[in-house]
């Protein structure tokens, strides 16, 4: 049973919606035919409605709500965010209904750190219209928008050091709202702490990225403690939680179908449930601070069903701390 008062964890999957027909996460028209916010804005009335049927608490918005709304060669589109204030707002107020918290995590593309000058200031027109955005639906400071630091370009240390170097011309908005998220693959945790140490940005613990790549060793719960202690008092942090992709993989080729090994770097379709119900259930046994959890799997809120009737099943214990 319960005996804190600490409102539960909230589960929560990103963009794409699988478990009923007809809601698209975002106006994916290309340019040509006039996409638009507002379209988006009513696509996402719809999800948000779902996610109340379900009990679902916490949404990643996709990242292009807005299309083309910081594209340099497409004027037309620049003003989305103001002509669609009204219904923003409105959306917001539904959001906070709810009791749903909102995130954003931009494209590949924003790359603070990047050593070209030309796409430092790209990103932080993008990372600038996604403040801006979140700001227009009144979202309090849990939402957040969550970057990786970028690319190595042959120099880990000087890459950490470019990533602080962009952080610094932000905004004060975007400041509020940025928080960093290590990878599988180029920048640890130990990175992003060390960044976190010269900037004070969040930082969002991953499993999968921290068990493929943690050069020191650091074992899970205590990532994930070193994690939760860089955000604000105030902020409720979130944290990234998926198991590797162990299926067989089939790859269409010319010369015909090729199968190889699964990649363990990719979601799966679904969760592992029992790594999951140790972390949160260690986490709990050492009073770490309350999170939230976004959930990343290919079945999406499918798999987000599926894990919460999983815990209820085989931790019971642990399922009143989940919402």
């Amino acid at each position: 049973m319960r005996t804190d008062t600490s409102p539960p964890m909230r589960l929560g999957f990103p963009v794409k919606v699988l478990g009923a027909p007809g809601l698209p996460s975002h106006d994916s028209r290309r340019w040509q035919n006039q996409p638009h916010l507002s379209v988006s804005l009513a696509y996402l009335r719809d999800i948000f409605l779902y996610l109340e049927s379900r009990s679902i608490r916490f949404y990643r918005l996709a990242g292009q709500l807005a299309p083309y709304l910081t594209h340099p060669e497409l004027p037309a589109f620049h003003q989305q965010l103001e002509e669609c204030a009204t219904e923003l707002a409105a959306l917001g107020d539904l959001a906070r209904q709810q009791g749903l918290r909102l995130t954003l995590h931009p494209g590949f593309f924003v790359q603070l750190n990047s050593p070209a000058p030309a796409l430092v200031s790209r990103s932080i027109r993008e990372l600038e219209a996604a403040a801006a955005l979140l700001d227009g639906m009144g979202a309090g400071r849990d939402g957040v928008i969550v970057v990786h630091v970028g690319g190595v370009h042959d120099d880990r240390e000087a890459g950490r050091t470019r990533f602080v170097r962009g952080w610094e011309q932000l905004s004060g908005p975007v400041r509020a709202r940025l928080v960093l998220e290590h990878d599988d693959r180029r920048y640890s945790l130990s990175d992003a702490l060390w960044i976190h140490r010269r900037t004070g940005v969040p930082v969002v613990f991953d499993s999968l990225h921290h068990r493929c790549l943690n050069p020191d060793a650091i074992p899970p719960i205590d990532g994930l403690r070193l994690a939760l202690a860089t955000w604000p008092q105030g902020v409720r942090p979130k944290i990234h939680i998926s198991s590797p992709r162990t299926e067989i993989r089939y790859l269409r080729r010319p010369d015909g179908v090729h199968m190889q090994a699964p990649l363990l770097n990719q979601h799966s379709d679904f969760l592992d449930p029992f790594p999951i119900i140790d972390l949160l259930s260690h986490a709990l046994s050492l009073s770490l601070r309350p999170f939230d959890i976004l959930l990343e799997a290919k079945a999406k809120d499918v798999a987000l069903l599926r894990l919460r009737g999983q815990i209820e099943r085989y931790a019971p214990s642990l399922y009143p701390y989940i919402a």
